[in-house]
Order: C-alpha cells, then structure tokens, then sequence
C-alpha cells in the first residue's frame, strides 16, 4: 500500500470530524444552557454573560422542595418502567408471532395494528378520555398505564418484527427438531439473539414516556399522581418564570434519560447498524 493511499483514511476521518464537530457542538447548546442557567444567579439570566462569573446552587434546593420533586421523580420512575417493562412483553411476544409463525389473518391482523400509529394521540385524547372515564380509570395511574402500553405497544412490535425476520428460520427448526416447545424457543434461543433490537425498544420507549405531557397532564387530576414532566411545567408563570429553578428541575431529569442510554448505547448502535450488512 503506498503512503497516498495509506493517508486516505486518516484525511477523510479528519474532514468527518471538521465537518460533524460544528453540528456536536449545536446539540450540545441547549444542554449547556439549560446546565449553566441552573446553577446562575437569577438577575443575570438574559443580561450576564453565558458562562457565569459565580456558581449558586440555590435553584436545586428550591426545585426540590418547591414541586415535591421526589414524588413526582419516583412518580415517573415507576410508571416508565412499568411502560417499558409491559411493552416490551408485547411487543416481543407479538413481534416473534408476525415474524416466525403461520396462523390465519396473519397479514392483515399486522396490517391493522401498523393503522393505529396514522392516528395522532391529540386526535385521540377526547375519546380515550371517555373510556377510561367508562371503565373507571379516570384520574388513575392504572388508567394512565392502560393508554401508554396500548398506544405504544404497536410500533415496538413494529421494530421487534423487523428485527426477528433478521433470524434464520433453521435456528427454529433446529430447536424444534430437538423437542423444544415454541415459548422455550423464544425465551433461550430467540430472545437473547435480539438483544439490539430490545436495547432499540428500551430506549425509545424510555424516552418517550418519561417526556410524555399530555396524556398525563389530561388523564390525571391529582396533582400527588402525576409524573414529572407536567409538574416541571407548573414552574412557568403567565407573567414571570423562576428560570433557574426550573432548569435546575430540567436538568435532574434529564440525568436518568443519560443513565439508560449509556448502559445500552453498544447495544442500540448495533441494533441501528443490523441489516447494513448482509451474509
């Protein structure tokens, strides 16, 4: 190999990065901001400089205590994981069936489930309203959980399908010849082989009902039910807003969307990467 050639790569990594550097720097703004307007002085928001000339903490303490952040911090938790864990269990389930198994009506019964993602949720809220008001669930957690796991469910099992199809029909006929039975399939053989595509799941199931406002901000009336994201909300004013507590509010919840993302970015990049190349 001559040294041009050797050279190639390392300039053309170097102009990627020149390139991909600027627009690193723009996404990370609005989290530097909203970080350094935390920790600010509250007359020096619009008229200081970016970087402040002295630190306080005083804005976390208030939005600790001012929106009980500790509730409506667990709040969230709970109810994310609950989300994640339960569509996960569908979607999965569902996913395997549409990919890896004959049954009648199979087409269309998909093809009907991918229908319900034209829907907009703001289109839908005036009726979901009514029949978790019917069933009982109104003002309810359950309530709330019931209409995050059936309005998400389809689009993982979207993702989860496309991901199955990945897997070489032999692998099953493989454990089938051996005596296994289908859930005994899909729970050792299966399942761990999509671990990207569950990683996939996670990750934007996480990300979006942990963010989620309006469902919540309708279904739920008692302010000690709600999550986070609409309590977050209440620290705007009609006139004037505390903008160091609430981006001190901001920041902390940010910090478990960052968690879950840097335990499983190996895992979403390689589900993101899967079907670039093929055998």
């Amino acid at each position: 190999m001559s040294a041009s050639n050797a050279r190639r790569p390392w300039v053309g990594k170097s102009f990627a990065s020149f390139v991909l550097l600027p627009f690193c720097a723009l996404m990370a703004f609005p989290f530097v901001w909203m970080l350094l307007t935390s920790l600010r002085e509250p007359n020096t928001i619009f008229n200081g400089p970016i970087i402040p000339r002295s630190f306080t903490g005083s804005a976390y303490k208030e939005a600790w205590t001012s929106i009980e952040f500790p509730l409506h911090f667990w709040n969230s938790v709970w109810i994310t994981s609950v989300t994640v864990i339960g569509v996960l269990v569908f979607a999965t389930l569902s996913g395997y069936a549409f990919a890896k198994l004959e049954f009648p009506f199979r087409n269309t019964l998909f093809v009907l489930l991918l229908t319900t993602l034209m829907m907009p949720s703001t289109a839908l809220i005036i009726p979901l309203y009514l029949e978790l008001k019917s069933l009982g669930l109104l003002d309810s957690q359950v309530g709330l959980l019931v209409l995050y796991i059936s309005g998400s469910a389809p689009f993982a099992m979207f993702l989860m399908r496309a991901f199955f199809q990945t897997l070489p029909d032999e692998l099953i006929e493989a454990a089938r010849v051996d005596g296994g039975s289908e859930f005994t399939i899909f729970r050792r053989v299966i399942l761990p082989l999509t671990r990207p595509g569950i990683a996939t799941v996670v990750i934007f199931q996480f990300l979006s009902t942990w963010n989620e406002f309006l469902i919540a901000n309708t279904v739920l009336r008692n302010t000690d039910a709600l999550p986070l994201q609409p309590v977050l909300f209440t620290l705007m004013g009609q006139y004037s807003t505390n903008w160091p507590a609430l981006t001190a509010g901001l920041t902390l919840s940010v910090v478990p969307v960052i968690v879950v993302y840097v335990r499983m970015q190996r895992q979403f990049v390689a589900g993101m990467m899967l079907g670039a190349v093929k055998n």
